[in-house]
């Protein structure tokens, strides 16, 4: 079987990229370990900014986004029963979304296949090779039938744990990591927001955050140690402890049936260059964010349009002016993210560092209450700065 492109991995950076080659009358195949039903229940991030809402009605696939998705102009900070918004419209022009990654796969799958696209689901002893040369292929095996695909160019959009960053040969990459020592505790709950905008909390006891993903569904969180067993947890002991870090006079957390629950680890992670030879590394693959800044599903989605703009360009004038330096025109807005992510959690987090370190993020605070500049600069970072063909 031969294509232009193989895609390894049906999330966010291999739907979109997939998409934006269809458009262009790129051939391409995708090729998904798990099972359609798992991947469009896969719960993970929540926020659209508006890079990557403007990308998704490009792509004529914003039409239930526009119906369910919840379009927000700013966010609060908590602290000490204190609350401050960020008016990110105001101050940018710009907006976020609130619309889960599950729901942009259902959207993008949906619209891929029924343009004729094809996507291989359960797909298993995926393996990849002669990327360094003109003829890349893709090995596995569907159903009991062992398959190759042969193509011009290789995407790897299969995550932090997928095949094709570790087929890269040792050497080619360095790998920057930081890891964090808490992670989020998080929860789904049928209780309807006691919010309109998300709240991020600082509290002595660590950070919490209220967030939703319907209006009758919220998204909670809490920092607790990245050891942490989750059964020491049972749900009254999240609710009486999100009312306490989140606690202003007056208001109090919506309660309801919690349907999932689990602990996120926190880290982050960046390898250059995100290529090698005709293999190019998209999302989770190349980079993983902590969730604090709301960057990962939205660097996956940029990453796509940047490596898909790229390949128009090779396939229709034969330049790999673009192909050769993607690695360095995506990596500057990965960094961007890495330090906006890192900022917001070294502002919200308890740090394990004491009192002093507590009254500088409480100073830290504080400042964005009286410096527009201040605002203005955490709000722009966190609507997304606009997309451009270097960025």
């Amino acid at each position: 079987m031969r294509t232009q492109v193989g895609i390894v991995g049906a999330g966010p950076a291999g739907l979109t990229l997939g998409l934006l080659l269809q458009r262009e009358g790129i051939e391409c195949v995708i090729l998904e370990l798990r099972s359609r039903d798992y991947v469009e229940r896969r719960v993970r991030a929540g926020l659209l900014e508006q890079n990557t809402v403007d990308l998704l009605h490009q792509l004529e696939v914003g039409d239930r986004l526009d119906r369910e998705g919840l379009q927000h102009d700013g966010i609060y900070l908590r602290r000490q029963g204190e609350t401050l918004r960020i008016a990110i419209h105001e101050l940018t022009g710009r907006r976020v979304t609130i619309y889960g990654q599950q729901e942009v796969v259902k959207d993008e799958i949906d619209a891929f296949l029924e343009r004729g696209g094809e996507l291989r689901f359960e797909v298993s002893d995926v393996a990849i090779a002669d990327f360094d040369s003109g003829r890349p292929r893709i090995s596995y095996v569907s159903g009991s039938s062992e398959e190759e695909l042969e193509c011009e160019f290789i995407a790897g959009c299969d995550g932090s744990h997928g095949i094709c960053r570790q087929a890269i040969p040792e050497g080619v990459l360095t790998e920057h990591e930081y890891v964090y020592e808490f992670g989020w505790l998080g929860i789904l709950a049928e209780a309807a927001p006691a919010t309109d905008e998300l709240i991020y909390g600082w509290h002595e006891r660590g950070f919490a955050l209220y967030s939703m993903r319907s209006p009758s569904v919220s998204r909670l969180y809490l920092q607790v140690p990245a050891d942490e067993d989750i059964e020491l947890w049972p749900d009254e002991r999240i609710w009486e402890e999100l009312q306490t870090r989140l606690e202003t006079e007056g208001w109090s957390v919506n309660q309801g049936p919690v349907f999932e629950k689990g602990i996120t680890p926190m880290r982050s992670f960046v390898c250059e260059p995100m290529q090698c030879g005709n293999l190019f590394l998209a999302g989770d693959a190349a980079h993983i964010v902590p969730p604090t800044g709301a960057k990962g599903l939205n660097l996956a989605v940029n990453d796509a349009r940047l490596l898909a703009a790229a390949l128009v360009e090779c396939q229709r004038d034969g330049s790999r002016e673009r192909l050769n330096r993607y690695s360095q025109t995506a990596v500057r807005r990965v960094w961007r993210a890495q330090d906006f992510s890192n900022y917001m959690t070294q502002l919200l987090h308890d740090l394990g560092r004491g009192r002093f370190d507590r009254q500088l993020q409480l100073s830290r605070l504080e400042y964005l209450s009286r410096s527009e500049a201040a605002a203005t600069s955490l709000a722009e970072n966190y609507a997304g700065l606009p997309a451009a063909p270097d960025f």
